[in-house]
């Protein structure tokens, strides 16, 4: 049931529900909807309201606002034990890409790009749609369809700032062919939610591809922490978050200078920007991207060794996934061993405590009369359960002196 307070796309930004995945103005049938990147929020909406006629297909599309898995999206071959915390698993893999390029430059062990160029050379896919940094504003990001391996290497990483890559799904849909989408957990939910909006853009849906994510920062995190290092972000030429090693560095290439610097560990660099994240990263169960065919992330269960090569985690979801990944296996893309399942929770333990506390965030939003998601599927109550009474507490308390504190009970009035 649709909120009464929330009519469009922009409504969905102003009470702070949007992942800025860019779907919305994919979807609007009038292209009223525009994205811009509002450096203390992220990537956010605009409409010309006098041309809305609330159709609303945006809100179709949006999975700010309604993110909810089907009961046919587990069969009896699902990895039950995972299921309620981790969504549909049918096969857990930990390898690295056997291109040791895309192994080098890609985060943790390269497996997503190296699956990626699987489908362009073995699959007739036609591209890639996937995010990289935008050459001409090196702290921001831009979506790109790429066709080629160079064209992945040199745009592989994580970028810890806003991404909005389903605002280039026209790409997918106007190719000659089948293509690949590689995204966080927020974007594949929008695609397949685009997917069910206009039917006719499933033709060119090749293989949907997850990373792990624990949140998207503003631009304004990664300002911040240049600002802190003493840098000026208009001297920047180019920006690694990670990557060049696992986890790598966070690394700044300056104008004029041929080399680029590592200035911070991956870790401090993370534990600065990510406090920049928008309130609604707090409310999302999906950090392992649990509609896509496959999802990919770091295996931090164990102690990484100085210079160790990087590794990745590779989850099978779907049938579709299943068959792309024994294909990469057979062909040398990917190297990979299947992995004991319950590595997935040492993994990823931050991702599980967030999903576990949601359940009490979302009841205290509820009670306090402010637009909340509705996420259906994700087992929040008995993830909620398993919480110590003080962690409860925790989740109802916090969120209400939260939402008190910053007035996260009015909507913002105007991004700036």
């Amino acid at each position: 049931m649709r909120n009464s307070k929330i009519k469009n796309a922009y409504d969905v930004a102003r009470w702070r529900l949007c992942v800025g995945c860019g779907a919305c103005a994919f979807v609007c049938p009038k292209k009223n909807i525009t994205l811009h990147d509002i450096p203390g929020d992220g990537i956010r909406p605009r409409i010309s309201v006098d041309r809305c006629t609330e159709c609303g297909d945006c809100l179709r599309a949006c999975p700010g606002i309604d993110d909810v898995h089907r009961s046919s999206d587990c069969g009896d071959e699902h990895l039950g034990e995972l299921r309620k915390e981790w969504g549909p698993i049918l096969e857990v893999w930990e390898g690295y890409a056997s291109d040791p390029e895309l192994r080098f430059d890609g985060s943790s062990g390269g497996a997503a790009s190296a699956i990626a160029l699987y489908c362009l050379e073995h699959k007739g896919m036609r591209g890639v749609l996937h995010i990289s940094a935008d050459e001409k504003k090196p702290c921001t990001n831009r979506t790109v369809l790429s066709r080629s391996r160079e064209e992945l290497l040199s745009r592989a990483g994580s970028r810890y700032s806003p991404a909005s890559p389903c605002d280039g799904l026209n790409m997918i849909e106007s190719a000659t062919g089948p293509c690949a989408f590689i995204g966080k957990p927020c974007d594949v939910t929008a695609v397949r939610k685009a997917q069910m909006v206009k039917p006719e853009f499933n033709r060119n849906m090749g293989i949907a591809i997850g990373i792990f994510c624990a949140g998207t920062p503003s631009t304004q995190g990664t300002l911040d922490l240049l600002n802190a290092l003493g840098i000026d972000p208009n001297s920047v030429e180019g920006l690694r978050y990670r990557g060049k090693g696992w986890p790598g560095k966070f690394s700044v290439k300056l104008k004029g200078e041929e080399q680029p610097r590592e200035v911070l560990a991956y870790m401090d660099a993370w534990g600065f920007v990510q406090k920049y994240r928008p309130y609604r990263c707090y409310l999302c169960p999906d950090g392992t991207s649990e509609f896509a065919d496959l999802s990919c992330g770091d295996p931090w269960y164990r102690q990484i060794k100085e210079r160790e090569q990087g590794y990745s985690l590779v989850l099978v979801r779907t049938e579709r996934g299943r068959q792309i990944l024994y294909g990469a296996m057979r062909d040398g893309y990917v190297t990979l061993e299947r992995a004991d399942p319950r590595i997935l929770e040492a993994s990823q333990m931050n991702l599980l405590r967030k999903r576990r506390s949601i359940w009490g965030r979302l009841l205290t939003m509820k009670i306090l009369g402010i637009p909340a998601p509705r996420l259906k599927g994700f087992y929040l109550f008995e993830n909620w359960l398993t919480l110590p009474l003080k962690e409860k507490a925790r989740s109802i308390l916090g969120t209400a002196r939260r939402i008190i504190q910053r007035k996260y009970y009015k909507p913002i009035s105007t991004f700036r």
